[in-house]
């Protein structure tokens, strides 16, 4: 005799998506307590939840019911009502022995309707995975669903609708008990890509990725996490492999085949590479792994075509991607150009090194030219992979293709490493053009990377080359390089000598694309120096390469004229120039400039007193797994600055990254705001001798090259801390005013500019009660305690009465009072990161993030994180300024 299995008593996680289920089940039993039973057929594919659900459910109503679970079991030969067996003697004792003693049917389904009547409870029947079920558990399912209105009892009964096809026997039963009004159906969904994410908390696994993979599936989903790695898990692979053995032999070859085939499969390509039936293919369809889609056919899952196409022997693998590869030759694939990825995937599954060679490069072209960045260089790493035979002038230009398209998508690493490769090859076959187009190359992605040194030495030695030689395209682009490096450095004389020198050479040549950069190295240096004529030439440039339809050097003007006139101060023309490069490098997955942008952005934001968008921003930027250091070093100065006037704690592991990083470039353009913003957090906290330190470092360097705004500044906290300072009549004004003693005019200038910070801090220089009233509301408003301590101090100090108290009005906005900290730890808890994860990204200590989450949850008045965040979904705290 089989024994009742009854509700399991585990704690599980409160299941994600599945609120409207539960909320649906829990209706139908208060209808079925009053004697209006019902039969809820709760449906989907395998490892979607069902289970998961209805024990769920059963946990919930076990005060409410009495609920007995049962299953059917995946034999050849299933028992008879085998189910009904596990929840006889639960039921009653008369349906028990009526069972063991093999009793008639018909006396076996009336027992167990007057059953369900028994007790004082109502009856909660649970049936699971009845696909399997035999004959007499189908009868049973019938006559249940045709009387159950009449008793209080819901029961519930699962199966894996992607198994139950046509031919399938349960699929007769539903359809005769589909008018019964007795009879509910639920359909469990997979989850969405942001309950995925939620699973995935702040695991190392891309959730996009994952989401892809599983199509949502709870079971594979939680599965591949706990693995914690990219794999297929050996749970998942052992239930997709026990799926796919109930085949026939034939139908087994047809899934592997079609595994092969890839992600989308054609019928008729499917026809031609197998020589099956239809008959056979349905068989494949009838277990839930295939699945039909408009185009043909599709693996459910790519978790499963994955598994699939592991099991199959490599020998074998080899043989089918060759003959896809020839069906496909054969339709005229290769005379598609959006076929070309699928040529070079089965050309290097069957182990073609010609076929390789011919369609992975010319499929790495097609992306590129269609902006898919990241497509193009894994179709030209896939060609490098079988390129050691290639003639030695082919190889090189392979490789630098290559590290075009890595410089790209901000993988600077590998581009340099290409490029180098290319480079000794160009020496060995003394092709002394291609060595100097290769330095170009290099020198311009070295500068990138902050590796300005070895930029310089690739720069000169690229010039030294292509001087030997008769003057050529090569040699303008070089010239180029060089105006562009020169600006880099803010060298503005030797930058626009470079520049004019580079477009005189691209004129004669009609370079189009040397001519273009040429003018936004030209404009750019301009810009910078204070000449607003680099401005004109930079809108010169975006028009020229817009009309070449060059995305790149597209790309790249929004970026300079963003990033230029932001260097300038002039935030309202920098902002939306920067928000138009990160669109359009979006678009186009163009990461190096995206990044850049969204980096600067968090800077102008800084400067605009958008402190909450400037936090989220700098820190989606260093989040990056691959961001070019000087993206990196614009973001943590934006995080350093932001942190220094907030008043937050682990400042200084900030800055001291951000100093490490500008001496690597060893370039005014990342020294100065590196030494500004380490200058400012040192008198802040009461370091006279640091901030004086800080300040005077890369003063020189910045009066030598003429920067108005760097000079400015460092000179700002010169006299900050006591220093004489002998001003230039270039300097920038704000700065120049206030070292002058002139605060009013210089709160009206940073008024003008829209720097509300800087502003304030001009007004709080004064010992007029107006003015350090004002300075203490704008301070109060941006959250900057530690300004907001000073004047407070200092309007004591001049006897002052009455001076504002009480928390910063940036807390005052926030519902339950939070501070833009720790709102910031609330997002990031939404986002399902542990303290470790959130310590990470915010460059703070473990301790510190636990002493945040503690003060939400206290000012939340929530005992759990899992409540903390439910609250910040109610009134929507992450909103960004």
């Amino acid at each position: 005799m089989r024994v009742a299995a009854g509700p399991p008593q585990d704690n599980t996680m409160h299941l994600l998506e599945r609120d409207g289920e539960l909320d649906a089940l829990h209706q139908l039993l208060e209808l079925s307590a009053q004697g209006r039973g019902r039969l809820a057929l709760v449906a989907g594919e395998a490892g979607v939840g069902k289970t998961s659900l209805v024990r769920a459910f059963a946990r919930h109503a076990r005060d409410l019911a009495d609920v007995h679970i049962g299953s059917c079991d995946p034999l050849e030969t299933p028992q008879p009502l085998g189910p009904l067996l596990d929840i006889a003697s639960g039921l009653s004792e008369e349906l028990n022995t009526l069972l063991d003693l093999g009793g008639q049917r018909h006396r076996v389904l009336q027992t167990f309707l007057a059953s369900m009547t028994q007790g004082r409870l109502p009856k909660i029947v649970i049936l699971e995975d009845v696909h399997w079920a035999d004959e007499a558990t189908l009868d049973f399912l019938r006559f249940v669903g045709r009387r159950v209105d009449s008793v209080p009892a819901l029961v519930l009964v699962t199966f894996r609708d992607d198994e139950v096809v046509e031919q399938h026997p349960l699929r007769v039963v539903l359809g005769d008990i589909a008018t019964s009004p007795a009879v509910i159906r639920i359909k469990v969904a997979s989850l969405s890509l942001e309950a995925v994410r939620n699973l995935a908390g702040n695991s190392e696994i891309d959730p996009s990725a994952l989401y892809r993979r599983t199509a949502g599936n709870p079971f594979f989903v939680t599965e591949v996490l706990a693995t914690g790695n990219d794999g297929i898990p050996e749970t998942v692979r052992d239930a997709i492999l026990a799926r796919a053995s109930r085949l026939s032999r034939s139908a087994r070859s047809v899934l592997s085949a079609a595994a092969v085939i890839g992600p989308t499969i054609s019928p008729s390509l499917l026809a031609e590479v197998t020589q099956a039936d239809s008959e056979t293919v349905d068989e494949c369809l009838s277990i839930g792994v295939l699945a039909h889609q408009r185009s043909g056919f599709a693996f459910r899952h790519e978790l499963g075509r994955e598994a699939i196409l592991d099991s199959i022997p490599a020998h074998r693998r080899v043989d089918l991607h060759r003959v896809v590869l020839e069906a496909l030759e054969r339709s005229g694939a290769s005379d598609d150009p959006d076929g070309l990825a699928r040529l070079s995937h089965h050309a290097e599954g069957s182990q073609n090194e010609l076929a390789v060679l011919r369609y992975a490069p010319a499929a790495a072209r097609r992306a590129a030219a269609l902006q898919a960045h990241r497509e193009a260089v894994a179709q030209y790493s896939r060609a490098l992979r079988w390129a050691r035979n290639l003639d030695p002038y082919e190889q090189a230009t392979l490789l630098e293709c290559y590290a075009q398209e890595c410089h790209r998508i901000d993988r600077l690493d590998d581009a340099i490493h290409a490029y180098n490769e290319a480079l000794d090859i160009r020496r060995r076959i003394e092709d002394r053009q291609g060595e100097g187009r290769t330095l170009s190359c290099l020198a311009s992605v070295y500068s990138g990377a902050g590796r300005n040194s070895e930029a310089e030495l690739a720069s000169h030695e690229a010039i030294q080359t292509l001087e030997t030689l008769t003057p050529g395209p090569e040699l303008a682009e070089a010239y180029r390089v060089a105006a562009h490096l020169r600006m880099l450095d803010r060298d503005t004389a030797n930058a626009v000598a470079w520049g004019r020198r580079s477009i005189d050479l691209a004129r004669k040549f009609d370079h189009q694309p040397t001519l273009i950069g040429a003018q936004q190295a030209l404009g750019a240096a301009l810009l910078v120096a204070g000449d607003n004529v680099g401005i004109k030439y930079l809108q010169r440039a975006l028009d020229l390469a817009l009309e070449a339809d060059n995305d790149e050097m597209a790309a790249l003007a929004y970026r300079l004229l963003g990033s230029g006139l932001g260097e300038m101060y002039e935030f309202d023309q920098a902002i939306p120039w920067l928000e138009e490069c990160i669109r359009f490098s979006s678009a186009r997955d163009n990461d190096l400039h995206h990044w850049y942008a969204k980096a600067w952005l968090a800077l102008s934001m800084v400067y605009r007193g958008e402190w909450s968008r400037a936090a989220h921003i700098a820190n989606e930027v260093i989040q990056r797994p691959y961001v070019s250091i000087t993206s990196l070093i614009m973001a943590l100065v934006a995080l350093g600055r932001l942190r220094t006037r907030r008043g937050d704690p682990e400042l200084w592991p900030v800055l001291d990254k951000v100093l490490e990083l500008a001496q690597r470039t060893d370039t005014l353009q990342r020294l100065a705001p590196a030494r500004a913003a380490r200058a400012e957090a040192a008198w802040l906290a009461g370091d006279i001798e640091s901030a004086k330190r800080e300040s005077v470092a890369n003063y020189d360097l910045a009066k030598a090259q003429q920067h108005h705004w760097f000079l400015g500044e460092l000179a700002y906290w010169q006299w900050k801390t006591g220093v004489a300072v002998d001003l230039p009549d270039w300097t920038a004004p704000p700065f120049a005013l206030q070292i002058q003693g002139d605060w009013e005019s210089a709160a009206r200038e940073w008024e003008r500019i829209g720097c509300p910070y800087e502003m304030a801090r001009a007004l709080s220089e004064s010992d007029d009660e107006g003015a350090l009233r004002r300075a203490l509301g704008t301070f109060s408003e941006l959250g900057a305690q530690p300004m907001v301590s000073i004047v407070q101090r200092k309007l004591r100090r001049i006897g002052v009465r009455n001076i504002p108290r009480g928390p910063r009005s940036s807390t005052k906005k926030h519902p339950a009072g939070l501070t833009p900290r720790e709102v910031e730890v609330l997002n990031l808890l939404s986002e399902g990161l542990s303290n470790a994860g959130i310590a990470d990204r915010l460059f703070v200590s473990l301790k510190t993030v636990e002493s945040h989450v503690s003060s939400v949850l206290s000012k939340l008045n929530v005992h759990s994180r899992a409540e903390a965040v439910r609250h910040a979904q109610e009134f929507d705290s992450g909103s960004p300024e």
